[in-house]
């Protein structure tokens, strides 16, 4: 689905957690990092999409990442393995890999900015964590 959302031009992904309530002396219960909150709703384009949840990387993310180390931006596909496919359901995986504008604006939001390798144009991807 991402990949239909970008071959239509600007992409938005939000993805948004809820605050914890403040406890009895006012102090929020969000103070933990932003990445630290467990489960997310995600939306791209202003439409909801599911969910996301915090994890380790897997074997198989491991591979995927050393396999793309050299690679600093572009896009491709991976061919994996049957002993690596926990999850692919063809036996490839596209990837996209860039350079991003990080903007945080307080500890309930933080923006990512794809920046283009040749340096025109806006962001392609924004990529926007939300705790509402």
């Amino acid at each position: 689905m991402l990949v239909k959302e970008m071959s239509s031009g600007l992409v938005r992904i939000a993805l948004e957690c809820e605050k914890k309530p403040s406890d009895q002396r006012g102090r929020s219960a969000s103070s933990s990092r932003i990445f630290q909150e467990p489960l997310w709703t995600m939306y791209c384009n202003g439409k909801k999409y599911g969910y996301a949840v915090s994890r380790t990387c897997s074997e198989s993310d491991w591979h995927v990442l050393n396999t793309i180390q050299t690679v600093s931006a572009g896009a491709g596909v991976i061919p994996m393995d049957k002993t690596r496919m926990e999850n692919w359901s063809d036996g490839e995986l596209m990837y996209m890999r860039a350079k991003f504008d990080r903007v945080v604006g307080n500890r309930d939001s933080e923006a990512f900015y794809m920046l283009s390798p040749d340096g025109t144009g806006g962001p392609e991807l924004s990529i926007f964590l939300l705790r509402i």
